[in-house]
């Protein structure tokens, strides 16, 4: 079965929407983006939901101390980490952190193997020279089918949506999906319809591959 996460919930109504269907993690964003939202305001959501949903912090090139300080106060489950941090950076942060890298060509891709045994899984997303996420473009997904050989869980990221999901599933398989702008009225705030669509559609190749073997 394919995890999902939505990223980017900045309200306890899209939080609860979200589990209801079925989702499985969700992120809050606490570096600069229109989705930024304050620990405290992180923290209402988090103490609000019910067990077993897995919470998120994403960050962008934050120092040690303020990621686990943020961890601890909102009661963080792991940290995805967007920005130029190290191998020894992902070390300290065992067993809870995510790096994300963002594929623009194979050239990318070497920069991943270093991260094997000191990072829980890959977030694999679009490359954008303005944007460290969020960006609403696919990439290339043989690029990440190249990722596979690192023996790494990956998650898929950049541009998912209901009409393009299954695909992006079939193609990959990946261990997750992440999913934010794809599901949004704007920034910040998700569409509950949309977001109904892609749980539905996950659903639909879960149960197809599951009847295939997968």
């Amino acid at each position: 079965m394919v995890r999902v996460k939505v990223c980017g919930i900045t309200s306890l109504e899209d939080a609860l929407m979200a589990v209801r269907l079925g989702v499985h993690a969700l992120g809050f964003i606490f570096a600069p983006s229109p989705r930024q939202l304050t620990p405290e305001d992180a923290r209402k959501i988090t103490h609000a939901l019910p067990p077993f949903i897995q919470t998120v912090g994403v960050f962008v090139d934050e120092d040690l101390a303020t990621i686990r300080e943020i961890k601890t106060f909102c009661g963080l489950d792991m940290v995805q980490l967007h920005g130029e941090e190290s191998p020894g950076f992902c070390r300290e942060l065992m067993p809870h952190a995510i790096k994300v890298f963002h594929l623009k060509n194979e050239g990318s891709l070497s920069a991943i193997k270093p991260y094997k045994g000191l990072v829980r899984a890959v977030l694999l997303d679009t490359h954008d020279k303005e944007k460290k996420g969020g960006t609403g473009r696919c990439f290339d997904w043989n690029l990440a089918l190249k990722v596979r050989d690192f023996g790494l869980p990956i998650i898929l990221s950049g541009g998912l949506g209901a009409l393009n999901i299954q695909r992006a599933i079939t193609i990959v398989r990946p261990y997750g999906v992440d999913v934010n702008s794809g599901i949004e009225v704007n920034p910040g705030k998700k569409n509950h319809v949309l977001m109904k669509a892609l749980m539905e559609s996950i659903r639909m190749v879960d149960a197809r591959e599951l009847g295939n073997g997968w």
